[in-house]
């Protein structure tokens, strides 16, 4: 159930729409703190504050979706609010029918995230990932415009074209077409098809991609590549859903969903001439950029798991020794998503028995280095392989302690939750028990310090 805080200081505005909402029956819990394992939660706040940046970065780890309402003045601005974290932020007008339809959106587009259908293309649960299926779901389910799918190469741009068409409500196929696989002089052929005879080789008639894709999705990878003289002709398909067969003379009829994907800036393309103007802000209506592996750190153990079953036919996942796991997380990932498939399929063809996966598996090149560190430092170092950096363990006493955490079992949510927890419970000791004096030293409030005590006296101390 959606939770809502008070960060007002118990305005008579916030307590009023508070009682507003449940006269409605919007479904809300009250709440000190974000609930984590709610989809969603809305907090009044009057102004911008620490304790409303702490508790948006709380929902935000807990991939919660936060509405903040404002005093009905306009005194809270929404762009630091917004940027702090915020999905949404406005003034408090009575606007009940709203709240409970961004509540019921956000339900919706967290659910088909979770879904099998999403999961099976694309696993994972950092915080970027989310924020880009976000985007992607919102896109495709809930609009019918173009989408461009951005990012590097390697990044599931494909896998995500095909979420969008499987949550999307088009009735046909995905066709999908590779623009860097075809001959320039045969794209035209590709997309529009041709007729019998158009060019020395059409010995019979072919229907092309955009009659495949009626009442479905066309999804054209590396758009980028697309030759500048055909550019016009997709341009008319897209928006009056009508072509021409090479070598022939009759319009034909099409109505699809546009789908495209670049590694490419095409802004900078556009610029430089090589791509149309017209035709990218029409493919760009919605934009969606999928992150790179490095952003998604918290992914990279479930998906080398993903892929090592994937190689072996496995139902279970594998065992990972901790150095192997320290090497998989520290190490550079040029390809992406495709360059860590590739390593786990490396290494399950070594890997032999049931038991876990050991560092004699990974293949030598794939291997850390050893190095040296300067004398001033006198300890060993770590390339991290492909990365080629120096080992944080070796250096950083923070980093060893996340270290442990993360051989222990723990997700990022609980290790930046205990870490939070263990840092008050640090600074109150070394203030003598001066909450104020805490505070201030950690650059916190004094409420969020009592927030935190309070719940580690509620969970025993963990």
């Amino acid at each position: 159930m959606p939770w809502v805080m008070d960060l007002s200081g118990r305005q008579a505005w916030a307590s009023e729409a508070i009682e507003t909402l449940r006269a409605a029956h919007v479904p809300l819990t009250l709440a000190d703190a974000p609930e984590t394992a709610a989809t969603a939660g809305i907090i009044f706040a009057a102004a911008q504050s620490q304790d409303l940046v702490s508790a948006l970065g709380m929902a935000e780890y807990g991939r919660c979706r936060v509405l903040v309402f404002g005093p009905p003045d306009g005194r809270l601005k929404p762009w630091p609010v917004l940027e702090a974290g915020a999905a949404e932020c406005m003034a408090w007008h009575g606007q009940v029918e709203p709240v409970a339809a961004w509540l019921q959106r956000i339900e919706d587009v967290e659910t088909v995230i979770d879904s099998v259908l999403v999961r099976d293309k694309l696993a994972g649960q950092s915080p970027a990932l989310r924020s880009a299926l976000r985007d992607l779901v919102v896109a495709a389910k809930f609009g019918n415009a173009p989408i461009l799918i951005q990012g590097e190469t390697g990044t599931g741009k494909e896998l995500a074209a095909r979420v969008a068409h499987a949550v999307s409500s088009q009735r046909g196929n995905l066709v999908v077409v590779d623009c860097t696989t075809i001959v320039p002089t045969l794209m035209g052929s590709e997309l529009f098809g041709h007729e019998r005879g158009a060019f020395t080789g059409a010995v019979s008639v072919r229907t092309g991609a955009c009659s495949g894709a009626d009442q479905g999705s066309l999804f054209l990878d590396e758009v980028g590549e697309l030759p500048l003289e055909l550019q016009p002709e997709l341009l008319r398909v897209v928006q009056e859903g009508t072509y021409k067969r090479v070598g022939g003379d009759r319009w034909l009829h099409s109505k699809f969903r546009l789908i495209c994907a670049t590694n490419r800036d095409l802004a900078c393309e556009v610029t430089a001439g090589s791509f149309r103007t017209d035709l990218y802000h029409r493919i760009a209506a919605s934009v969606v950029t999928m992150p790179p592996l490095r952003d998604r750190l918290e992914d990279i153990l479930c998906l080398f798991a993903r892929f090592c079953r994937e190689a072996t036919g496995a139902r279970t996942d594998p065992d990972v020794d901790p150095a192997v796991q320290d090497v998989l997380l520290r190490r550079s990932y040029p390809g992406n998503l495709r360059d860590l498939r590739q390593l786990a399929f490396r290494i399950a063809a070594r890997h032999v028995g049931p038991g876990a996966i050991t560092p004699g598996d990974l293949p030598r090149e794939d291997r850390p280095q050893a190095g040296h560190l300067g004398a001033d430092q006198g300890q060993n170092a770590y390339d991290g392989g492909p990365a080629g950096a120096i080992d944080p363990l070796a250096v950083d006493p923070l980093a060893r302690a996340v270290a442990w955490a993360v051989d222990a079992g723990l997700g990022l949510r609980d290790i930046k939750e205990r870490a939070a927890e263990a840092a008050v419970a640090v600074a109150v000791e070394r203030s003598g028990g001066n909450v104020h004096s805490a505070a201030t030293m950690l650059g916190l409030t004094d409420r969020a310090v009592q927030q935190r005590q309070a719940r580690r006296t509620d969970t025993g101390g963990e």
